[in-house]
């Protein structure tokens, strides 16, 4: 594309071409004109100065290097001088600059941000834990998109530390069965030993020693009650028998502040039953047949009930329940869903399933393997990498299977932790969502070796059907030998392979083809016996994986023996809960589009669906409340750990436990010389006024009826805000100790490199010469161009004019002669 320097002067067109006009009306010869009109105006062009940008690489041998040295207090179990000797080993060579990061709380995203100009290069000296600031993969991303390659030297550790800290609600109900789980985490992975002393309220409750091996262990502390309301706490103290460096994250604090039980309407509940006992042991339950009086009710029940028993004044009222922010429980049985006329009702409405048999395709587990290299960037075609995939997850045919992605270039690293369920639209949408944000493309070949051997672990203990889906340009020769001894080892698993390479038209694009001209990928497929699609620009494929595991159940709702499998773990729900056992009958429903599916059956039957109506949360439990004379279905359901299933589906549905009187502060607990953010809601009129540790905070109105304030604790322990309790522990930077094992796998999917002390001192620099890769605009004047083609031009037609001169003399010449 031509611009101008001085693209003003253009203007000086207009003028000539009006005179040209001029001259054509008072007779003037048209060829003449309109050549004279080209000439001129290809000369002013000229004096515009036309250009060009043409753009070049240029390869520094001496890339500008930034080392940031993380030297915050938890670097003390590292090896001192690291990133100085480092930065004194690479000043002779290049030109570098070493940043220090000092304190107790660690921002490497920020830093990185901050020294990411594009015309350098950064080196992390670091254990990886950033705690504060921007998120390390977002501020990679932002490096990478600034071309600024980023590199991690890990320092060696030196000594060991443990930290703990205690994980739990801190909002927790009287009289009531609590779970608290005691982390105590270690540098390295070695064999230590600690005794620890829990207290409750200043009473020791639990003492005992502990050895482990591994980086992490947890103490699960089952069944603490509070019998008291308001204030209470725990406190974990640790004494390592080995070699502990700092003893300072060894005790930790956790505030409990206890309500009361949250107050529950039932409707056709039976006391009786295992769902009434364990209802009426959490919550304040009142029963009717009506629904009244339901506004202060923090959720709503309903067991086995008919679609008859609601009148449409009642499915109105339940609607404006539910868009208050409100929840609904709907338990199944013989008399309710399929069995209660739910189908099509207005009751249904509201609830996330239908009620008519679902279909079962699951029983399979499928890998998506996406090349990131830098060959989809160079032949820009990451969209239609993307778009396949994405229609790949989201397609019917893999509805009810497991899927995972991994992408590829110079390793293969897993962005959706492992396999995920994909009958529940939260995990779609959040595959979806990794897919459309969260690719990086790197610099690096497609060693599709690497992706694979991550597959290989994912599927190594899965049943069903097993499948890989690679999505690439095709370009694997790079390490065609290592991809192939994989494949073939998947192959003889029972994995079946599909890939969809996507032509990129360029017959001279390195790794694509092998010696005898054949694709690489097309190859690879005929020798593990899977299928290769060729797909042109903006195609998306359409892979038929074949038949699924089918329901081994027709359309009966009883079974001698149905296990319970939950699939979806990232719900507030199932998060924390391990559920185990089965039932022996079920309500034959279909979630709506939009609902999650949290338990099914091993059939692939839902139990437990939720969604979001308006502002509320509506769950369906499509098997019974466990009680009956010649059905009970779901009497697993109800017991043991499983009964802490029923409590969080009521508990997700309350939403907030807290009563909606007076003043209610909201603040989570923190770390010493971190702010913290507090939320105070009034339901009463009046102005509310805040206390921390008797003295008066500072409210600022953000909402209606909701103000906010910031306070910045002064020491470790417990704090008081106006009698909600407040638990400060010590500062952030001794929480996390040791490396962070998954940012060596963040800098390599973003075009970096990890190296060892030793390695970095000896090549980091020459990896770095490699990447000193720059893109250079240069201004190319077109000007001589312009004039040439006005010469040409204004020759031309002088030369024309002065040949037709001389055949109009010789012509008129022979007429003079032919007359005399």
């Amino acid at each position: 594309m031509i611009d101008f320097q001085q693209p003003l002067v253009m203007l000086l067109i207009i003028p000539i071409i009006a005179a040209g006009f001029y001259y054509l009306k008072k007779g003037a010869k048209k060829s003449l004109v309109i050549s004279r009109i080209i000439v001129l105006s290809l000369l002013i062009a000229a004096l515009a100065s036309p250009y060009t940008v043409v753009t070049s690489e240029t390869v520094d041998d001496t890339p500008d290097l930034i080392i940031i040295s993380d030297e915050t207090n938890s670097m003390k179990l590292f090896e001192n001088e690291t990133a100085t000797e480092l930065y004194e080993a690479l000043t002779e060579k290049t030109s570098t600059s070493i940043v220090k990061l000092t304190g107790e709380s660690t921002a490497l995203g920020d830093a990185i941000v901050q020294y990411s100009t594009g015309d350098n290069q950064i080196v992390l000296v670091t254990d990886g834990n950033s705690n504060t600031g921007e998120d390390i993969e977002s501020a990679l991303d932002y490096a990478q998109e600034m071309g600024t390659t980023v590199y991690y030297v890990q320092p060696e550790i030196t000594s060991n530390d443990l930290s703990v800290k205690i994980e739990g609600d801190k909002d927790v109900v009287i009289d009531t069965e609590n779970q608290f789980e005691v982390v105590v985490t270690q540098t390295t992975e070695q064999q230590t030993s600690f005794s620890y002393e829990l207290y409750k309220d200043d009473i020791l409750i639990r003492s005992a020693k502990k050895t482990f091996t591994g980086r992490e262990t947890k103490i699960t502390v089952p069944q603490v009650e509070f019998s008291k309301l308001g204030t209470h706490t725990l406190n974990i103290i640790i004494y390592p028998s080995g070699s502990d460096v700092d003893p300072i994250n060894n005790e930790f604090y956790k505030a409990i502040y206890v309500i009361p039980k949250p107050e529950i309407r039932t409707v056709g509940l039976d006391a009786d039953s295992p769902l009434g006992y364990v209802l009426y042991n959490l919550y304040d339950v009142s029963s009717s047949g009506e629904l009244k009086n339901i506004d202060d009710k923090k959720a709503i029940v309903i067991d086995n009930t008919d679609e008859s028993d609601f009148s449409d004044e009642d499915v109105e009222q339940l609607k404006d329940y539910l868009n208050d922010g409100r929840g609904i429980v709907v338990v199944g049985g013989d008399g309710s869903y399929n069995f209660g006329d739910y189908l099509d009702s207005s009751f249904e409405e509201i609830l996330p399933v239908r009620s008519e048999p679902t279909d079962w395709t699951g029983g399979r587990n499928v890998v998506l393997l996406i090349d990131t290299s830098s060959s989809m960037l160079d032949y820009r075609i990451e969209d239609d990498l993307i778009s396949n995939a994405i229609s790949f997850i989201t397609d019917d045919d893999v509805r009810d299977s497991y899927a995972g992605v991994i992408t590829f270039s110079g390793s293969g690293f897993d962005i959706t932790d492992g396999l995920l369920y994909l009958g529940t639209q939260a995990n779609i949408d959040f595959i979806v969502n990794k897919l459309t944000n969260d690719l990086s493309f790197s610099s690096t070949e497609s060693d599709l070796n690497e992706g694979l051997a991550v597959a290989d672990e994912w599927l190594d203990e899965q049943e069903g059907e097993l499948e890989i889906v690679i999505i690439s340009d095709g370009a694997i020769g790079y390490a065609y030998d290592e991809t192939l001894d994989i494949a073939n080892s998947l192959h003889k698993k029972g994995i079946s392979f599909y890939f969809l390479q996507i032509d990129t038209n360029d017959p001279s694009q390195p790794f694509q083809y092998d010696d005898d001209g054949n694709y690489y990928a097309e190859t690879l497929m005929q020798e593990v016996e899977g299928t290769h699609l060729l797909l042109e620009e903006g195609e998306i494929a359409d892979i038929s994986l074949g038949e699924s595991t089918s329901d081994p159940s027709s359309n009966g709702t009883q079974a001698d023996d149905l296990s319970l499998v939950e699939i979806n773990t990232r719900h507030f729900i199932t998060k924390n809960i391990d559920v185990d056992g089965s039932i022996t009958g079920y309500n034959d429903v279909t979630p709506k589009a939009g609902a999650d599916r949290l338990v099914i059956t091993s059939t692939g039957k839902p139990v437990l669906t939720t969604w979001r109506y308006g502002l509320g949360r509506v769950a369906a439990i499509t098997t019974d409340n466990g009680y009956g004379n010649d059905k009970m279905w779901a009497t697993q359901l109800y017991s043991g750990n499983n009964s802490k299933l029923i409590a969080a589906t009521v508990n997700w549905a309350i939403s907030n436990p807290r009563e909606e009187t007076g003043a209610v502060v909201v603040a989570e607990d923190s770390w010493y010389g971190s702010s913290v953010d507090i939320e105070l809601t009034m339901y009463e009129e009046g102005v509310p006024t805040l206390k921390f540790n008797d003295e008066e905070v500072e409210l600022s109105l953000v909402g209606n009826d909701i103000y906010e304030a910031t306070i910045y604790p002064a020491y470790i322990g417990i704090h008081d805000l106006s009698g909600y309790p407040l638990a400060i522990n010590y500062a952030i930077e001794y929480r996390d100790v040791g490396l962070n094992e998954k940012l060596p796998s963040l800098i390599k999917s973003y075009g970096g490199e990890v190296f060892t002390v030793n390695k970095a001192r000896s090549g980091l620099f020459e990896e770095a010469q490699s990447n000193a890769v720059k893109e250079v605009n240069e201004s190319v004047s077109q000007k001589i161009y312009f004039l040439l083609i006005a010469l040409i031009i204004f020759l031309a037609e002088v030369i024309i004019r002065r040949i037709k001169e001389i055949r109009e003399m010789k012509q008129l010449e022979k007429e003079i002669t032919h007359e005399a």
